[in-house]
């Protein structure tokens, strides 16, 4: 997606879940792939916070794709491309759903999503604070998907979860940036990989150093999509790698 988060989960009773959309239509291009042309449904898209790299391509899904749920943090915004996945998430005729922590959404009988924040009113949040992180739970494999959200959000959870927090996978929030995968969180879910999720030279500066090198403290694997482009992670349940 370039500097930008989609997430496309398949679970093994046929079932599709999308995290955001990264910036633009280039995730048409993406979910196309091994997809029959005659397939124009998806039955979960969740928008984890309404900044561009995130929900720019949603709008493009949306009027591609007929859309059975959408979930999002609410927040107040005033980006264009969020504006216009309000209007395209409106127009869809898909159930929509603010998320809160303690949600939880069944993926057939195989698969769990656990929505762990945002907690309590958040329209007046900054918008990586509402950031919605889930826990997806397969079999004995989990996945920590955690949007743009901060080191003060993280570190919340690990006051309220505890061990429970534990993931094989997470993707680090915030592309790598220092002001996501502190310490504490970072030994809380102790993953196997961290997945940085951002473009190649990006303007930012991402992944930063310091979060690279917490990560390797805790023996993580990191693996990069400005290096690898999509990452495709395959589990039955008991183990998890990349394809």
């Amino acid at each position: 997606m370039g500097q930008g988060d989609a997430i496309h989960i398949v679970t093994p009773d046929g079932y599709e879940l999308l995290i955001d959309g990264g910036p633009s239509a280039t995730v048409l291009r993406e979910l196309a792939k091994g997809r029959s042309p005659f397939d124009h449904t998806i039955d979960v898209v969740l928008a984890t916070h309404p900044d561009t790299d995130h929900v720019g391509g949603l709008v493009d899904v949306l009027e591609r794709f007929q859309v059975g749920m959408i979930i999002e943090s609410v927040v107040d915004h005033n980006a264009l491309a969020a504006k216009a996945f309000d209007q395209a998430a409106a127009a869809e005729g898909a159930q929509i759903i603010a998320a809160q922590a303690g949600q939880k959404l069944q993926l057939g009988a195989s698969t769990t999503i656990r929505i762990l924040s945002p907690s309590g009113d958040t329209t007046n949040w900054q918008s990586n604070n509402a950031s919605v992180i889930v826990q997806l739970i397969y079999g004995d494999i989990k996945f920590m998907l955690t949007g743009d959200a901060p080191s003060s959000i993280e570190d919340f959870l690990v006051t309220k979860y505890g061990v429970s927090l534990e993931s094989d996978v997470l993707k680090l929030g915030h592309h790598g940036s220092k002001t996501s995968s502190s310490e504490l969180f970072l030994e809380y879910v102790q993953p196997k990989y961290a997945v940085v999720s951002a473009s190649i030279d990006n303007r930012y500066g991402h992944p930063n150093p310091a979060v690279l090198e917490r990560v390797t403290n805790v023996e993580s694997t990191i693996v990069s999509t400005a290096e690898q482009g999509t990452i495709v992670f395959i589990s039955d349940g008991k183990a998890v790698w990349i394809e």
